[in-house]
């Protein structure tokens, strides 16, 4: 039986720094994807499951508040975002703020203020780390500890996979996932293995949860990104 990994994305160049930043992240349970340049992260992001960034504002080919930019306009616009920089001018955190920062961190970062910081967006966006709560999407509710969902309170009857597979989506909603992502995340497979599974689980799902519309939620494909829940 898998479980919700929620993987944290560093935009840094330091590589002292990028190891730390590993270090707590996968001992408090995440797991994390490192990006050396701005150009990296752009390229491998749609490929990347990945669901929250630690960015640093100054890169070695971008500024931090361009990439920010960048993601907000990008299909993956609801993507969270944290600053990590040396900078701890008042005018600089308002500024990355007002320009779609979820939260901003100084440097040298401690610890238990990071990791607190990042668990507190996550709980923000809609998710918790080992996805053991309840999450409320009217009329959608996911009970993590019988694991089921329910739509207007009546559950509904889901394999463990597809139980899986619809709490991934929802805890990522407006957020597109890669059908590499699901693979290797919701199936523990690498992402290049060749199936239809996934096709066929979304299918179902669509199907089972009244994910067409007619709930006020949508499940659908996104040509060549992979598939994304949202409202409408």
């Amino acid at each position: 039986m898998s479980a919700v990994t929620w993987t944290i994305g560093c935009v840094e160049d330091d590589p002292d720094q990028t190891e730390l930043l590993r270090l707590w992240l996968e001992h408090a349970g995440y797991g994390c994807a490192i990006f050396r340049t701005a150009n990296d992260f752009r390229r491998r992001l749609g490929s990347e499951a990945v669901d929250l960034v630690l960015l640093d504002r100054s890169l070695p080919d971008a500024k931090g508040l361009d990439v920010l930019t960048w993601i907000r306009q990008s299909p993956n616009a609801s993507l969270p975002v944290i600053f990590l920089t040396a900078s701890g001018e008042e005018s600089d955190i308002i500024e990355g703020l007002a320009a779609g920062a979820d939260d901003y961190v100084v440097k040298p970062p401690k610890q238990g203020e990071l990791l607190a910081r990042v668990a507190a967006v996550l709980r923000r966006r809609g998710g918790d780390s080992d996805g053991s709560d309840t999450l409320e999407l009217p009329p959608y509710q996911i009970d993590g500890q019988r694991r089921q969902i329910s739509v207007n309170g009546q559950p509904v009857e889901l394999t463990q996979r597809e139980y899986e597979l619809a709490c991934y989506l929802f805890r990522r909603q407006g957020r597109i996932v890669s059908r590499d992502a699901l693979l290797e995340n919701v199936w523990n497979l690498a992402g290049n293995v060749s199936t239809r599974t996934v096709d066929t689980h979304i299918s179902r799902l669509r199907k089972k949860l009244g994910l067409s519309g007619e709930n006020g939620w949508r499940l659908t494909a996104v040509y060549q990104h992979g598939y994304r829940i949202e409202q409408g």
